[in-house]
């Protein structure tokens, strides 16, 4: 019996993030995390349902609304397993529209749109087969996977032919990283205690409270004012000593120049990286970041909007941790493009998962990679913020500073209906009493 598709339906989701400070950072002071949401309705009688989402801070998340209505409306009376027969012709579909293209080609709003449509499907493929996401890739043969895989404009990196040897060669040893996975989970680290807006009374007790959870792994915003980072960095290094990692994320704020001497006052604390320290589009600007700083790393990728970008990063050894962020590559299939350029340039990856739903997503693509792509977890951790989790009925589960695998079918970011209803812009009930008050 076939599923079809019968409806699209896209909300508009904003939660008030701002009015707390939480994901404040150097460039962007009071975001509203906010979710560009899309229901794939089908006629199955189960009701099985894909969603998908595009993360957004706030302002201009309605455009992001409209690029999915137009990008899904073809696959109204589409079946999934049309779909599924050839999601590499899919992807192609869904980001090759010949009008369409001339609005990207693969940037922006309509990039960000089409992620959140490729990953609705592939959230219905899952949900279909009774598989979490990672599961439905891991269980899926390398020449299934690489079928997925948009190569176009990228094989002067990486052909079909070496993407095949990469999946093959982790493929006899698949089964005992998977259950190393579902016993142990995999490593993460926290930014919910280094937000800009943050007090040092709230960092202080914040770094508590993770060091209590396991937390070894440390994220801090930089980048406004040196004396303020100087101090804010003296203060976490006093609380979370020496033995623990600290990271930091300039938010694309520096100039080159500025970055490199910036990060030499800074390097005394001794960061692991410094994550998008000047514009994410200057591969160039990165190189030559990376060359003066050694060996605090350069990490950046979480406004990285296609493998093209990543591809050349990568070629330029331009950065030592790759970030992808699951909704802006164009979904899933994307991010199988990147992860296999990635273990072929031997560079780790280390998920942007900060905004809502992201950590739900980045979870499964990060469990593929160790599973069936890179077949390791050296230096590579997803990031977490503890923000937002209690609104999807598949909630990320955290211990001992590690996710643990999720096991429920779909893609885990479905959100529940209340919280839809709720946080729906401008009319849900959280908007509309917040008009009343003002």
């Amino acid at each position: 019996m076939t599923t079809r598709i019968t409806e699209i339906k896209t909300i508009d989701v904003r939660f008030p993030t701002s009015r707390s400070l939480d994901g404040s950072d150097a460039m962007n002071a009071d975001p509203d995390y906010s979710a560009a949401y899309v229901i794939l309705r089908t006629d199955n009688a189960r009701g099985l349902e894909g969603h998908g989402l595009a993360f957004t801070i706030g302002r201009g998340n309605e455009l992001c609304c409209a690029a999915i209505e137009v990008l899904a409306s073809p696959l109204v009376g589409r079946t999934l397993e049309s779909l599924a027969t050839d999601m590499g012709a899919f992807w192609n579909s869904v980001t090759g529209d010949s009008q369409m293209r001339w609005l990207g080609p693969e940037k922006g709003v309509v990039h960000l749109a089409a992620a959140a449509v490729v990953n609705a499907v592939w959230d219905l493929y899952a949900k279909s087969e009774g598989k979490p996401l990672w599961k439905l890739l891991v269980d899926m043969t390398p020449e299934e996977l690489v079928a997925c895989v948009p190569f176009r404009y990228i094989t002067d990196a990486i052909t079909r032919e070496e993407a095949l040897d990469i999946l093959n060669g982790q493929a006899v040893t698949r089964g005992h990283r998977e259950a190393e996975i579902i016993e142990r989970g995999y490593p993460a680290y926290t930014t919910s205690a280094g937000w800009l807006g943050y007090s040092d009374e709230k960092i202080s007790r914040l770094l508590h409270e993770a060091m209590a959870d396991g937390w070894t792994h440390f994220k801090m915003k930089v980048g406004r004012n040196l004396d303020d980072d100087i101090r804010r960095a003296s203060l976490i290094r006093d609380e979370i000593g020496w033995e623990r990692a600290l990271m930091m994320d300039a938010n694309q704020v520096w100039d080159v120049r500025q970055a490199i001497d910036w990060m030499k006052v800074l390097a005394p604390f001794r960061p692991l990286w410094i994550e998008e320290p000047t514009s994410p589009d200057d591969v160039l600007g990165h190189a030559a970041i990376a060359r003066a700083i050694a060996p605090i790393g350069v990490a950046t990728g979480e406004h990285c909007h296609n493998r093209v970008m990543f591809k050349q990063f990568l070629q330029a050894g331009a950065v030592d941790f790759c970030q992808i962020d699951i909704c802006r590559l164009g979904g899933v299939n994307e991010v199988i493009a990147v992860l296999l350029m990635a273990a072929k340039f031997g560079v780790p990856v280390c998920p942007h998962a900060g905004g809502v739903g992201l950590c739900e997503l980045a979870q499964h693509l990060s469990i593929f990679d160790y599973i069936a792509v890179s077949g390791s977890l050296e230096r590579r951790r997803i990031e977490f913020v503890d923000h937002l989790h209690e609104h999807f009925i598949d909630p990320v589960v955290i211990r001992d500073g590690r996710y643990i695998a999720p096991t429920q079918p779909g893609y885990s970011v479905t959100m529940k209906p209340e919280s839809l209803k709720r946080y729906e812009f401008p009319i849900g009930g959280e908007w509309e009493s917040h008009k009343k008050a003002q």
